[in-house]
């Protein structure tokens, strides 16, 4: 297996997209209890600063055109987990508590993995779930 970086992605991820079904909600939830930084906003759309990474909030109904001809999935419908967003963190337990003190959820943790790394998880209001991890 080739284990060097595909020419062009030297940059690593630069932006994922989340959808929303509930913008102000999950503006609310990535602005006030996560504390990220907003980079910009409008009607349909608020992009926040985390790391290196750029996270688009979306609203669902604004969506189509970014996967045409494939549709769009119903995000009433259910689906528990359909991919982990992980953030190394230093201290899983510190932010884990901060979190806890600004009104997010954990679904798990914090709890050492048999592979060595301490994660908790939690969800954000459209479903999403995100890992902390101390990847020391």
């Amino acid at each position: 297996m080739n284990s060097t970086i595909r020419t062009g992605f030297e940059g690593g991820l630069f932006a994922i997209t989340l959808l929303t079904a509930d913008l102000t909600e999950s503006v609310r939830f990535y602005g006030q209890k996560l504390g990220l930084t907003k980079v910009f906003s409008d009607e349909v759309s608020a992009v926040y600063k985390c790391g290196q990474t750029m996270i688009n909030l979306l609203d669902v109904s604004s969506a189509g055109e970014l996967v045409e001809p494939a549709a769009v999935g119903d995000l009433a419908a259910g689906v528990d987990a359909i991919a982990v967003y992980t953030l190394r963190v230093s201290d899983v337990d510190a932010v884990v508590a901060e979190l806890l003190a600004a009104g997010v959820e954990f679904l798990n943790g914090p709890i050492d993995r048999p592979w060595g790394v301490r994660t908790a998880s939690f969800r954000d209001p459209s479903g999403h779930v995100w890992e902390l991890a101390d990847h020391a």
